[in-house]
């Protein structure tokens, strides 16, 4: 039995060592051939887009003809390697005949965030949406009208929207949020604007940055930039609702000057709702007693700190309350020191009603009596449907352009991450406040023909005129340099061209300013 299963045994192995290969293969399932790699798909690249329209307007009696165009430029990094696109619109007289002579003019918001639409749509573009004033505008239809303060009879505008904001956006490789800083943000419009300056053969004409609030710390920057780095002399700046020093708007811990640069135009406030105990009849009066208190007699008492006694604190709250209508007790409570936003909660409480950042003549209702801070802008929620509702009817039916996109009006996320660090700075080793005080300073140095005005709303609690008055004069300019500097007030809040007398007053200097600078 055994011999006979060694001799099955070894007829097996012999068998299976006599059948070809190929059996075997024909048992093994055979592996796929792999396919060859399909080419990747080319993604078509970023184009820029543009929409042209003719129009015509009537200002001050005079028939203007112009060309709308609605378009992006294209920008690129060191390697051409595409990055973003910013959309703009621009406004350009149809028949100049001589375009050295036809001012030119960069105008944007600020945020950081915050798309061209407010200044294009309230204030100088050739349409403007109509709103209530120191009052909320009710829902829609809105009324859109030809702006008879439109500065097209006096320069070619080009409204820019940064990137992330209106329609502008990043391409290729790059995200929006690596043009989310100051001087990145300074790098692209300057791009941007060197572009478009060479494409239209705009070169030898009279050039000015226009901006309004965070927009002026961008011209500051930008405007110095141009110069001496793409050799772009200005002829002005525009600087609406001027901030350049960011720590005069922070309340910071230990820093007294907010307080100080403050008072002036809680004051205003004040004097504007009728809540002063003793109120004086002329405005320009009080506040020119107001701005001689603040750094004067108050600013002293907040020197002393610890030191001041009881008796000088309760005088100083009596005084206090005669400029600002909080009472000498809530004063002293706050130690001689309302934030701003306090100052927005507690000024009307009384009436259930809380006053307005951005124009404090605008006040609304207020949902938590016993809330120590302000929870919402009345000013802002007062107007921002209407104008969000205008660009986006306007861009797509005057305009032409046709598109489904989100247009950003103000969105938080840039300014959430802003990147508020300078990449030259001479500031040393701890970095300070935001500051673009040394870049006006060097613009104007370097350009001794630069001229800058200043336009300042009385009831802005958001850039108050006391510390734009304090930055314009701490420039370290020399004399004659300084007098390059003007500025201007209105009857209104951050953005003064809500008032319609105050627009008229905005155009009529802006005006002035551009033909006084616009030849030598």
């Amino acid at each position: 039995m055994t011999s006979n299963c060694i001799r099955i045994g070894l007829f097996v192995l012999a068998l299976a060592a006599a059948i070809p290969a190929a059996a075997w293969a024909q048992e093994t399932p055979k592996a796929p051939e792999a396919k060859p790699a399909e080419p990747a798909e080319k993604k078509e690249p970023p184009k820029e887009e543009s929409s042209v329209t003719e129009h015509s307007i009537k200002i001050g009696g005079q028939t203007i003809n112009y060309t709308a165009t609605f378009g992006s430029i294209l920008i690129k990094d060191e390697k051409d390697e595409p990055t973003a696109l910013i959309f703009f619109i621009a406004y350009t007289k149809s028949d100049a005949k001589e375009m050295s002579e036809r001012p030119l003019t960069f105008i944007y918001n600020g945020g950081p965030g915050s798309a061209s639409a407010w200044l294009h749509m309230g204030a100088f573009g050739p349409r403007r949406i109509v709103t209530d004033d120191a009052h909320f505008t009710p829902p829609a239809p809105y009324r859109l009208v030809d702006n008879a303060y439109s500065l097209i009879d006096k320069t070619d505008a080009v409204f820019i929207d940064p990137v992330g904001t209106g329609f502008s956006h990043a391409v290729g490789k790059a995200k929006d949020k690596d043009f989310w800083g100051i001087d990145q943000d300074v790098h692209s419009l300057a791009q941007m604007i060197r572009i478009y300056v060479t494409r239209n053969n705009r070169w030898n004409s009279p050039k000015y940055l226009l901006g309004e609030s965070y927009g002026t710390f961008r011209s500051a920057a930008l405007g110095n930039y141009l110069q001496q780095h793409d050799g772009m002399g200005l002829n002005g700046i525009v600087l609406i609702s001027s901030v350049l020093d960011l720590s005069q708007l922070t309340f910071g811990p230990g820093d007294d000057r907010c307080y100080i640069l403050y008072l002036p135009s809680y004051a205003a406030t004040a004097w504007y709702h009728k809540v002063l105990k003793n109120p004086p009849s002329d405005l320009n009066a009080f506040l020119a007693d107001a701005r001689k208190f603040a750094a004067g007699e108050y600013a002293s008492a907040l020197m002393k700190g610890a030191q001041l006694s009881d008796a000088e604190k309760a005088d100083m709250a009596k005084k206090l309350s005669a400029y600002t209508g909080l009472s000498e007790e809530y004063l002293i409570k706050a130690n001689l020191r309302v934030k701003l936003p306090q100052f927005d909660e507690e000024l009307k409480r009384s009436q259930g009603e809380t006053t307005g950042r951005l124009d404090s003549r605008y006040t609304g209702y207020t949902y938590d009596l016993l809330s120590e801070y302000a929870e919402y802008d009345p000013q802002s929620t007062a107007i921002t449907s209407a104008y969000t509702s205008a660009i986006n009817d306007y861009i797509r039916e005057e305009l032409k352009y046709k598109t489904d996109r989100n247009y950003n009006l103000l969105g938080g996320e840039p300014g959430r991450n802003w990147d508020w660090k300078r990449t030259d700075s001479r500031r040393g080793f701890f970095p300070g406040a935001p500051n673009v005080m040394d870049d006006l300073a060097q613009a104007m140095i370097a350009n001794p023909y630069l001229q800058v005005q200043v336009e300042n709303g009385l009831y802005d609690l958001a850039t108050p005129f006391f510390a734009t008055e304090y930055t314009m004069e701490h420039l370290g300019l020399p004399a004659k340099l300084q007098g390059h500097i003007k500025e201007e007030y209105y009857d209104a809040g951050h953005m003064m061209y809500v008032n319609e007398a105050s627009l008229a007053k905005l155009k009529e200097n802006v005006a002035k300013f551009m033909e006084s600078t616009s030849h030598h």
